[in-house]
């Protein structure tokens, strides 16, 4: 069996490049293998990621063709359509062009030496013993066996080579459906403002958005557990009481579609010489779906704990399961809280989120969310925030409606 590299990385998406680019900074011979003939394409992720989170990866600023607009505030909006806002005192998140995104950190990881296999599908890994030992690669009609001290696993939502290390894959039931449009002619959109519109008659089992972009084109998606994705934005662009004003006229340029999980990370990221890192470890926040955060901080902690496992030259589960400790650490509490508020949410009936719309406008809770500085590591963010009176009151608010029966 061919030796490809110390380390191998199913995948070429942020986390993959990143997992590469951090062990690549450390000396370690690394080879990324991409199914695809180009990479970020095709892209599904809206792009939306917090500026901060960013600089503390070590990522923003961006090269400038990569942001395609910068955002300070968002409107969210009840399923009857009245609107609570929150303004923030300077831009605190980003939308990204995923292609250029994904191409930026390939690139330099590659200049960092990474070696990238493109059109690369790993179709199985190589076990020996219990030891995954390499990776089994399909190149057009040619098929090799390449070894590798430990894989990486950066795939995605199918889990496929997941499961092949024996781990469990993610909770389908967890599961939910995006639809997202490239478009243009959208009208009424504020410039740094994004606009988020709730509720189970558009888009059960999450929420829909519109992302303006500083050409004047938007992104437009939503994703839902039950119901076609496809028809429920349709219902949307024409329906909707905020929405359909916006979108009515609005010329759709693209779509695409992708699943999105929200049940939290899965219980068991590792195995012998094996690590899962991103989407396909479920490493996103259950409350906004947004995973290329979370899963990036995750494929640091990656590269750091495969570089100590190439140096003491334990590759044993019993070793790499300080990835999962980490990760645990890093995550498990936010996880854990933003599953409960996906769960709140999911209760709450259409009629009941156009009462709780009304009352935190009628609260004044933007005052208190005007001054949050963390958006991605939502629990930390709740606890520091329950120290005003606000935020009591609302989050009592909420328990009552989550507890009293449905309309």
């Amino acid at each position: 069996m061919k030796i490809v590299s110390d380390v191998a990385i199913i995948g070429g998406g942020p986390c993959g490049s990143f997992a590469a680019l951090e062990l690549s900074k450390r000396g370690v011979d690394v080879t990324v293998f991409e199914e695809h003939s180009e990479i970020g394409v095709p892209s599904h992720c809206s792009g939306h990621l917090s500026i901060k989170s960013l600089k503390n990866l070590g990522l923003y600023p961006l090269p400038e063709k990569i942001v395609e607009n910068v955002f300070n505030g968002a409107n969210f909006y009840s399923p009857e359509g009245t609107k609570f806002f929150v303004r923030f005192p300077s831009p605190v998140t980003c939308v990204v062009n995923r292609a250029f995104f994904d191409n930026h950190i390939a690139n330099t990881a590659e200049a960092a030496g990474v070696n990238y296999r493109l059109n690369a599908r790993v179709d199985s890994l190589h076990i020996e013993n219990g030891l995954v030992r390499g990776v089994n690669v399909r190149q057009g009609e040619i098929e090799k066996k390449l070894s590798a001290k430990i894989v990486v696993d950066a795939e995605g939502i199918p889990s496929r080579i997941l499961m092949q290390a024996g781990l469990l894959p993610l909770d389908r039931n967890k599961l939910v459906y995006a639809v997202q449009a490239e478009v243009e002619n959208v009208k009424d959109t504020e410039q740094g403002i994004l606009d988020v519109f709730l509720g189970k008659a558009y888009a059960p089992g999450f929420y829909a958005w519109l992302v303006p972009k500083r050409d004047g084109t938007a992104r437009v998606g939503l994703a839902a557990k039950t119901g076609n994705p496809k028809e429920l934005l349709n219902k949307l662009m024409l329906k909707h009481p905020i929405a359909s004003n916006q979108l009515r006229t609005a010329r759709v340029l693209r779509t695409v579609f992708h699943p999105i999980t929200l049940g939290g990370p899965i219980p068991k990221t590792y195995s012998n010489g094996f690590l899962a890192v991103g989407d396909v470890a479920s490493q996103v926040k259950p409350t906004t779906g947004g995973g290329v955060i979370f899963g990036m901080t995750c494929a640091k902690v990656a590269a750091e704990v495969a570089y100590e496992a190439l140096q003491r030259n334990d590759f044993s589960s019993e070793f790499l399961r300080l990835y999962q400790e980490r990760c645990d650490k890093i995550l498990g509490f936010d996880a854990d809280i933003m599953r409960r508020i996906r769960c709140m949410l999911d209760r709450i009936s259409d009629e009941k989120l156009d009462e709780a719309i009304r009352f935190c406008t009628k609260l004044d809770l933007a005052k208190t969310l005007q001054n949050i500085e963390e958006i991605d590591f939502q629990g930390q963010a709740l606890l520091r925030t329950l120290q005003r009176p606000r935020m009591l009151t609302t989050l009592a608010y909420f328990f009552f409606l989550y507890f009293s029966p449905n309309s």
